[in-house]
């Protein structure tokens, strides 16, 4: 296989629906009604197959099962699923700001540097 083949592709990309409800299950130790209770309390959204059976990617599995850790500790799925969005949320907003500060402190060495030479 090449490396512009479309089934590598696909097969890398954590996005990408590969697994059928009953395979996500069976991964992550649960039963099909864990993955419809969390799809209900929107963490996950799974892709529809053509004939409208859920597909889920390899990312969804991980949010699940960071779910399930939750809901295995105690936790009620609705609360689980809440905290996990607010983690994948907080996640995202520190990378945002890392980015933020990486480009304000390059820029700020490169004003310094230019404010040397004049």
């Amino acid at each position: 296989m090449t490396a512009d083949n479309p089934l590598s592709d696909r097969l890398d990309d954590d996005d990408y629906p590969a697994y059928t409800m009953g395979r996500a299950a069976e991964m992550l130790g649960t039963t099909p009604g864990f993955l419809r209770a969390i799809g209900e309390a929107r963490l996950i959204t799974p892709l529809r197959s053509q004939g409208g059976h859920r597909r889920y990617s390899r990312y969804q599995l991980r949010i699940a099962a960071r779910a399930r850790e939750l809901v295995d500790q105690g936790m009620p799925v609705e609360a689980a699923c809440r905290i996990v969005i607010l983690e994948d949320q907080l996640e995202e907003a520190q990378r945002i700001n890392e980015e933020f500060r990486r480009a304000a402190a390059e820029q700020h060495n490169g004003s310094s540097m230019s404010g040397r030479d004049g």
